[in-house]
This record gives structure tokens, C-alpha cells and sequence, in this order.
């Protein structure tokens, strides 16, 4: 009986396809025969992400060599020699290595203009290649070279060595900005498993004016419609209850024509949703959304004794502790409701499945005047909780039963 295969989806371009479709790229080396495939522009990369660099061609890969397997190599017709670089069939972006073999999460990471998604982007990242990474055993590395440059020159340079704020992401031409693409892999024996555990996790980080207008949404259909995970990052001063509540001489965010209110953004996403998934007005979503409210350490003097937002998530075990992700859940509940976002928690419960409320801060305090980092350096709070609760929703991560 033959085997069906299943259906990927490129971790760039959020594009699907099936194995059998999957391209190759020439090595450019010289073939057996003594033959040499020249470099040229490629024109999807180019039309996709405006990328011109000259690369070696692009060719059919032709039969998988079995029926229930997966063909590793291919010959390219112009020069006869092996390559072993498989490419999506759509943007032409090189695949990480094993990509068929291994899980592959994308997790959309949307928000409104001035929620911070950059920072949080650079932090979370930073956090889980270092003590999150020691706490779960866990290796995160970048799947390509691009990510692995990007992230370190243009990101993580720019706010840990420089100490300054990333600028905001441009809006518009949603399809120009290449998705960070990361393998993240967890010790298996945790998961009553022999061997690890890989996932590909992909980070699309979208601009918060591409969030104003349903016109604007609509780029990011495609996106959200591949996503397996959301996190929707809210700024929660941008909530009057929140900001009257805000510590003396925190730096609130302006109110301008490209700036919308949390409920509309997450009105807007919830639309496109239903649009790109095809649910009826009777079916929840179910693709899992954390819902996480930034800057949170400008609203700590207000909370009572004993929240556990004031704390960090436990960490003496390898594990995702529900317990503790479901107190701080029911304590932003109630928190919207101080916030006058009462609207918030009322389209979550009607129109999403699976959902879960968070409070972090990226950097631990306020930036300064000239958006640079406070001098006393950066101290991140519970930033990781969002993406570790859709690592345990996904079976990638184990967690306690709560």
C-alpha cells in the first residue's frame, strides 16, 4: 500500500506543498563531467524577499527514490552533479536540514504598533539560547545562515551590546521581510522518549501598522493561515484603566493615527482567522493564541500581595508548570477588567478554542529618553512563559497537569 505523504509548509514563505514537489538547488561546484552551473539572480528570492544575490540555478528533483520515503539527494540535469540543498517550490528559501523528518511550528508573533514585538522577539530568542535554554537542556540554534547573521548583527547586537531599541518594524510589504527560522531541540528522555526532540519554529515579526485596517491585515492572511501558534502581544497602556494605573514618569505610548486600541487590533486578527482557517460563525478557533501584555513591570506597584505576576514562573524542574501558567491566566482575566478591556476577554471566549492570558516585560524597566536601555541593563520577566505554554500544546515540551 502506498504511503500518503504529508502536506509541508515552507517555514519562510508560509506557502504548502508536498514532498514531491520540493525543489533543489544546484551546488555550484564542478559536475563529474567537468561541467560548472553558473550563478544567476533568482528570481522568486528576488520577487519574495528581495534578495539578488547570484546563486547557482534551481531544478525539479524528479521521483522520490521510494514510494514511502524521502529522497535526500538529486542530480541537477545541467552538470550531473549531487546536491543535497532542497528548496520550497513557492519563494525558493534553502530548507533546514531534516525539515521533512522533524516537527515544524510556526508561530506568528502579531501585536499592535508600539507593543514592543521586536524587543520581546530579540529577548525571548536571547533568553531561550541561554539560561532557558540551560533550564529546559535545550539547543537553539539558527536553521540558515541568514537567520543566524540577522539575529545576531541586526537584533541581538544592536539591543544587548549597544544597549539600544531596535526601531520600528516598516509597514507594508509584509512579503519583503524574511521570517527568523530557529531549531529548537530538547533532551527526549524527559518525554519518555530515547532521543531528542526537534522542532523548527519560524518568527514573522509584523509590523503593528500592518494591524490598523482590514486592507493591511489581509497581507498577513497567508501567515496567520500556516501559523500552528500565535502569541498576540499587547501593550496594556494603550488601555485607559492601565495607564492611569502606570508608575509616576513611565513613558506612555502616543496617540497618533497609526496607533489602535488592543480590542480592535485583536477584532481585526480574529476576522482573518476565521477567513484564512474557513470556520463557520458556530466553530471556535482552535489554533492555540497566548495572549501576552507587555511592559508589565510599569503596573507591578499596583498588584496585590502574593500575585504571581510578581514573580517568576517555577523553575527547579525541566517542565512547563500549568499551575502556575493558569494563575497568572486568571489574574490578567481580572486585571482586564481594571483596564477597562473587559471587551479583550469576551471576544477570546467567544471566538477562540484554546487561549491563554500572560504578563511580561522584556526589559525590566523603562527605557530611557534617547530609547536606549535602562543603564542598569536588561532584566527580562516571564518573557518565555508564551512560547513555552505552545511548545507543551504542540507535545514538543512536558508539562505538569496543572
Amino acid at each position: 500500500m502506498l504511503s500518503i505523504l504529508p502536506t509541508l509548509v515552507c517555514p519562510y514563505c508560509y506557502q504548502s506543498f508536498t514532498p514531491r514537489k520540493m525543489m533543489w538547488r544546484c551546488t555550484g561546484l564542478l559536475g563529474p563531467e567537468g561541467g560548472r552551473c553558473p550563478p544567476e539572480r533568482d528570481r522568486a528570492l528576488s520577487r519574495r524577499f528581495g534578495m539578488n544575490e547570484a546563486l547557482p540555478p534551481v531544478f525539479a528533483g524528479g521521483r522520490l527514490a521510494a514510494l514511502n520515503g524521502w529522497q535526500s539527494t538529486a542530480r541537477c540535469p545541467r552538470c550531473k552533479d549531487a546536491s543535497t540543498q532542497r528548496i520550497c517550490p513557492h519563494c525558493h528559501s534553502l530548507l533546514p536540514v531534516h525539515f521533512d523528518k522533524i516537527d515544524s511550528r510556526l508561530i506568528a508573533l502579531i501585536g499592535a504598533k508600539g507593543a514592543g514585538k521586536t524587543v520581546y522577539m530579540t529577548v525571548l530568542l536571547h533568553e531561550l539560547m541561554h539560561s532557558v535554554g540551560r533550564r529546559f537542556d535545550a539547543a537553539v540554534v539558527g536553521s540558515d545562515d541568514h537567520t543566524r547573521s540577522e539575529f545576531a548583527k541586526r537584533y541581538e547586537e544592536t539591543l544587548y551590546r549597544e544597549k539600544v531599541l531596535p526601531g520600528t518594524t516598516r509597514p507594508g510589504q509584509a512579503e519583503l521581510r524574511r521570517p527568523l527560522v530557529f531549531k529548537v531541540t530538547l533532551d527526549g528522555r524527559g518525554l519518555l522518549r530515547s532521543r531528542d526532540r526537534h522542532t523548527i519554529t519560524s518568527f514573522f515579526d509584523t509590523a503593528g501598522e500592518d494591524l490598523i485596517s482590514k486592507e493591511s491585515v489581509d497581507l498577513n492572511v497567508r501567515y496567520l493561515r500556516g501559523a500552528d501558534g500565535i502569541i498576540l502581544l499587547l501593550d496594556p497602556l494603550q488601555m485607559r484603566g492601565a495607564r492611569e494605573s502606570a508608575k509616576p514618569g513611565t513613558r506612555l505610548p502616543q496617540a497618533d493615527d497609526k496607533t489602535d486600541n488592543p480590542v480592535n487590533v485583536l477584532t481585526r486578527v480574529t476576522d482573518v482567522l476565521y477567513e484564512a482557517h474557513g470556520r463557520g460563525p458556530n466553530r471556535r478557533i482552535d489554533v492555540p493564541v497566548a495572549v501576552a501584555f507587555s511592559k508589565i513591570d510599569t503596573l507591578w506597584h499596583g498588584f496585590a500581595e502574593g500575585s504571581p505576576l510578581l514573580g517568576e514562573a517555577p523553575a527547579d524542574k525541566p517542565v512547563f508548570d500549568q499551575a502556575d501558567s493558569l494563575a497568572v491566566h486568571d489574574y490578567v482575566r481580572a486585571l482586564l477588567h481594571e483596564w477597562d478591556g473587559t471587551q479583550i476577554d469576551q471576544v477570546m471566549r467567544k471566538n477562540f478554542a484554546d487561549y491563554r492570558y500572560f504578563g511580561l516585560s522584556s526589559l525590566g524597566g523603562n527605557p530611557t529618553s534617547d530609547n536606549r536601555v535602562d543603564p542598569r541593563g536588561i532584566h527580562p520577566h516571564r518573557v518565555a512563559d508564551p512560547f513555552l505554554w505552545l511548545l507543551s500544546r504542540f507535545d514538543a515540551l512536558p508539562s505538569t497537569k496543572g
